[in-house]
């Protein structure tokens, strides 16, 4: 497989700096927290393979970090349609398709997911997909949430995952009643 060549732009946020990586074409790659950073190498090294993603300095800032950090000032639906592209397996693109489609400011449980798919049985497996989720925040695993409304494990740390529930919840209602399933593209 040909090395590939991703953006990686580092972005203050209120709740710590965030990694973000981007392809030639303007698609996101990656989204995880500096404090994180071995995990998301980790993750690339699973979806694309050994030594064959490289990380370059991003100059001038992407459109990701621009809709990124609109997200963060309170235009949480500048996010909706940002165009990603995924590597994993078809299960893994399938659950992360239906996280994309969970309403900002709202949550569901891995059970309730497992359904969306059509895959009731298999809540462990979309837990597992949801935990390899590469762009936390654009496919928004935070939103998911323990059968009995807890507040369950997030990649980068639960104080992570409740801020930005109730950072979401704060801007619901300037929101249009809209679901956030564009821009996901399967192609590595």
């Amino acid at each position: 497989m040909p090395v590939q060549t991703f953006a990686l732009e580092r972005v203050p946020t209120p709740i710590g700096r965030m990694l973000v990586l981007t392809d030639a074409q303007q698609r996101l790659r990656a989204v995880d927290w500096e404090d994180f950073e071995s995990r998301m190498h980790t993750l690339l090294r699973r979806q694309y393979g050994k030594d064959a993603v490289e990380l370059r300095d991003s100059i001038p800032p992407s459109a990701a970090r621009r809709q990124l950090e609109a997200y963060f000032e309170g235009d949480v639906a500048a996010i909706a349609d940002l165009p990603v592209a995924l590597g994993g397996t078809e299960f893994q693109r399938q659950v992360w398709q239906a996280l994309r489609g969970i309403e900002s400011g709202t949550t569901v449980s891995y059970g309730a997911l497992a359904t969306r798919i059509s895959r009731p049985s298999a809540v462990r497996a979309v837990g597992l997909a949801n935990g390899a989720n590469p762009v936390g925040i654009v496919i928004p695993c935070h939103r998911v949430i323990g059968a009995n409304a807890s507040l369950t494990g997030y990649g980068g740390g639960l104080h992570r995952k409740r801020w930005l529930l109730d950072h979401e919840a704060k801007w619901r209602a300037a929101l249009p009643a809209c679901g956030q399933t564009a821009g996901l593209s399967t192609s590595g």
